[in-house]
C-alpha cells in the first residue's frame, strides 16, 4: 500500500519550555498529519542524550529522554506548579534548543517533582518498575553513579565501571521517576496517534554508547579490555568527504558471545522498540554484514579494517524467536553486493534519498525511476541539508540536471517540485522532512555529520505548526495515491 510520512523529531516541536515535548504540541502535530492524509510520523531516537546532545549517543537503549516529559501535563497532575515550571531560563530563541539551559533547568524542575513523588508514589509505579525490570534498575543505578562520580563511565573507579553486584544505588529513585513519567506520556501520545490513524516510526542506532547503562550492565555483549573500556571502536573508512574517515567511538559487539546467548540482548532491544513504535528504522544496517574496526587508541579511522558481522542469519534467528519487527534498513553509504544480498534476504525495505540522485556525469541508483517498490524514498534525512540548502550547494551542472529532471519551476517553488518527485516515485513509502514542508533553508538542517557542535537544535515555532500547509499536502497525497485510509 502506498503511503507517506513526515520526519520530525520530538525536540523540534514548539513548547514554552525550550524543547519539544510529548504534550499538547505533539498532539497538534498528529492532528496536522491526519489532516494532511499522512500515515507515518518518523522520529529520531528517543533515548536520553549524552555527548554532543546527539540522539545517536544515548545513556540507554531502553530509557526515554526526560527532556521530552511535558511539564504542563505534570502541572495538571499536581506534581509541579506553573510558577516552578516557568522559573528556569529555557532559552531565548523559540526556533532553537539551548541544551545548556535545558540541562540545568530540567534538573531543577524534576527535583521539585521528586520531592512530591517520593512522598506519594502513584499506585501504578510499582507495576511500571516490574514491567520494565530488565533495564530500569540498571539504567537508574548507572545514572545515579554518574551523579556520584561525575563525567562518563570511563571516569568511574575501575570497580564501578561494570555493574557486577552493584544494586540499589542511592539516588536511583529519581531516575526511575523520570522514566515513569516519560513512558506514561509516550503511551498516551501513541494511543492518541493511533486513534487518529497515525502510526509511529522509531529510529534505532546500531551501536550503543560507551557511556551507557547497556555497556555498564552487559559488558559480555561488547568487546572491552581488562579496564572495561572499548578494545576497539566503531566508525567508517576514509572517503571523499572525510579524508581521515569517521571515528564514532562506540564499542563494538562481541558477535560470538551474542550468538551463544541466542542474541538475547538484541532480541530484547528490538522487542522493546516494538512496544513504542509501529516501524523501526535501524541505522547503519550494513554493519550487520561487515563492520569497520578502529583500534581504540587510534586518533582517526585511517588504519581501521573491516570484519564480518552476523549477516542475514542474525535477522533470520530474531524472526524465529518472535517479536514485532517491522524494520526499515538504513542501507546508505558503502553498499556492497553482500549488503544488497543481506537486505534482499531480510525482506526489509531499504532507503533512497533524492538528494543523492543527481550527478550529471552518472546514472545514480537513487534516481526515482530505479527505486523498487519495497523501499522508502526520502527527500532528505536528519543528516542532509534541507532541500533549499542542498540546491544552493550543488554545482551549476548538477543543479541544472536536477531542475530539468524534476521539472522544477518558480511558479510552484523548487521545494514542492522535489516533494512531488518523492511522492510520485515507485517506493511504497515516501518520507518528507518537516523543514522542507515549511520551506526552510539550510540554517534549519538538523545535523551536519562530522561537525561536533551546533547540531540537533532546530525547532518549529507555534505559528509554523499552526500554519503548516495540511490541505496542500493532502491534495498531493490524494494525487499520488498515498493518502492515509483512516
Amino acid at each position: 500500500m502506498r503511503n507517506a510520512g513526515v520526519l520530525l523529531h520530538i525536540s523540534s516541536l514548539p513548547s514554552p519550555y525550550g524543547i519539544g515535548t510529548l504534550g499538547k504540541s505533539a498532539r497538534q502535530f498528529v492532528d496536522f498529519l491526519k489532516k494532511a492524509g499522512v500515515r507515518w510520523w518518523q522520529m529520531l531516537p528517543v533515548g536520553p542524550t549524552g555527548y554532543g546532545d546527539s540522539p545517536y549517543q544515548s545513556f540507554s537503549s531502553f530509557a526515554g529522554n526526560p527532556y521530552f516529559i511535558d511539564l504542563d501535563t505534570l502541572i495538571e497532575g499536581g506534581w509541579l506548579t506553573a510558577q516552578e515550571a516557568a522559573a528556569p531560563f529555557w532559552g531565548d530563541d523559540p526556533a532553537r534548543v539551548d541544551y545548556g539551559a535545558i540541562w540545568q533547568g530540567r534538573r531543577k524542575v524534576f527535583e521539585k517533582v521528586y520531592e512530591r513523588f517520593s512522598r506519594s508514589e502513584p499506585g501504578d509505579f510499582e507495576d511500571f518498575c516490574e514491567d520494565h525490570a530488565f533495564w530500569l534498575e540498571q539504567y537508574a543505578d548507572f545514572m545515579a553513579l554518574k551523579d556520584r562520580f561525575g563525567g562518563s563511565r570511563d571516569d568511574f573507579p575501575k570497580e564501578f565501571r561494570v555493574r557486577g553486584d552493584i544494586r540499589g544505588v542511592e539516588g536511583a529513585g529519581f531516575y526511575k521517576m523520570q522514566q515513569y513519567f516519560f513512558y506514561k506520556q509516550f503511551d498516551a501520545l501513541r494511543r492518541y496517534a493511533h486513534e487518529q490513524g497515525v502510526l509511529l516510526i522509531g529510529d534505532l542506532p546500531i551501536y550503543a554508547s560507551a557511556d551507557s547503562s547497556d555497556v555498564w550492565a552487559h559488558p559480555e555483549v561488547f568487546r572491552l579490555n581488562d579496564e572495561h573500556r572499548p578494545a576497539a571502536v566503531a566508525g567508517c573508512p576514509p572517503d571523499g568527504f572525510a579524508p581521515d574517515g569517521q571515528r564514532w567511538g562506540n564499542p563494538l559487539y562481541d558477535w560470538d558471545a551474542l550468538r551463544q546467548s541466542d542474541y538475547e540482548w538484541w532480541h530484547r532491544r528490538l522487542c522493546h522498540q516494538g512496544t513504542l513504535f509501529d516501524r523501526i528504522r535501524i541505522d547503519h544496517f550494513r554493519g550487520f554484514e561487515s563492520f569497520f574496526v578502529i583500534d581504540a587508541a587510534a586518533p582517526t579511522a585511517r588504519d581501521g579494517h573491516w570484519e564480518k558481522g552476523p549477516g542475514d542469519a542474525f535477522f533470520a534467528r530474531l524472526k524465529e524467536r518472535g517479536g514485532k519487527f517491522d524494520i526499515i534498513a538504513e542501507d546508505l553509504g558503502i553498499v556492497t553486493e553482500e549488503v544488497r544480498e543481506m537486505l534482499e534476504k531480510s525482506g526489509y525495505p531499504g532507503m533512497k534519498v533524492l538528494q543523492f540522485a543527481f550527478d550529471h556525469n552518472d546514472e545514480s541508483f537513487y534516481l526515482p525511476y530505479l527505486c523498487p517498490h519495497n523501499a522508502v524514498m526520502y527527500t532528505g534525512t536528519h543528516d542532509n541539508d534541507t532541500v533549499l540548502g542542498w540546491l544552493a550547494s550543488l554545482s551549476p551542472e548538477d543543479k541544472a540536471y536536477a531542475v530539468d529532471f524534476m521539472r522544477l519551476n518558480d511558479a510552484e517553488g523548487y521545494v514542492w517540485g522535489v516533494i512531488k518527485t518523492a511522492l510520485v516515485s515507485p517506493a511504497d513509502t515516501a518520507v518528507l522532512t518537516m523543514q522542507d514542508i515549511l520551506g526552510k533553508d539550510g540554517s534549519c538542517r538538523m545535523n551536519t555529520p562530522g561537525v561536533p557542535a551546533g547540531n540537533w537544535k532546530w525547532r518549529m515555532t507555534e505559528r509554523e505548526l499552526a500554519g503548516a500547509p495540511a490541505d496542500k499536502l493532502h491534495a498531493l497525497m490524494r494525487t499520488y495515491h498515498r493518502e492515509s485510509n483512516k
